[in-house]
């Protein structure tokens, strides 16, 4: 038997999440467990973009630091994510990739032949849920340095130029 009483439902109830907000609003649905599983799982999105990089022959040396204060640190020689200007956003495509769900270059054949992770969305979780997040790359003779917090930037892009032909990434949070 239907309810008699009658609560409104109508356009203004529907709700719209822009950007990672739902990430944030419903984060089981991403990584499982909010509890120590899903940090285990927030650390293994970040890792699987390191082991792509080795299985495709690009990177030979990973490190994962855990830190006394419960952060943790990615590190990869790969190739380093791409930090030139996205032709349609017109942003640094790292920062794309670390706030829109996806965003990669796991979709197709072209750039990865091989991947684990959540093709797309996992850097961007793991900016969406954490408190902080720090990420330096070096590639094409740059060294760029940024900030994130809770899904948004938290600085513009810090770039110098670097003597050097190695390339990494490093991903603190």
């Amino acid at each position: 038997m239907p309810n008699k009483e009658t609560i409104s439902y109508d356009a203004d109830d529907i709700q719209v999440l822009k950007g990672l907000e739902g990430v944030r609003k419903r984060p089981a649905m991403y990584i499982g467990d909010t509890g120590k599983r899903g940090l285990h799982h927030l650390i293994f999105e970040v890792l699987d973009n390191s082991v792509d990089e080795a299985m495709e022959g690009y990177a030979d040396e990973i490190q994962v630091i855990l830190y006394k204060d419960n952060s943790v640190m990615v590190s990869d020689n790969g190739r380093g994510i791409p930090i030139d200007e996205h032709p349609e956003f017109k942003r640094p495509a790292l920062e794309v990739i670390m706030e829109h769900l996806h965003a990669g270059g796991k979709f197709d054949s072209k750039s990865y032949k091989i991947s684990g992770g959540l093709h797309g969305v996992g850097l961007s979780v793991v900016n969406a849920l954490t408190e902080w997040m720090n990420v330096e790359v070096v590639r094409d003779g740059l060294c760029y340095k940024q900030k994130f917090s809770k899904g948004k930037k938290a600085s513009d892009p810090e770039i110098t130029e670097v003597e050097t032909e190695k390339s990494y990434t490093k991903i603190t949070f």
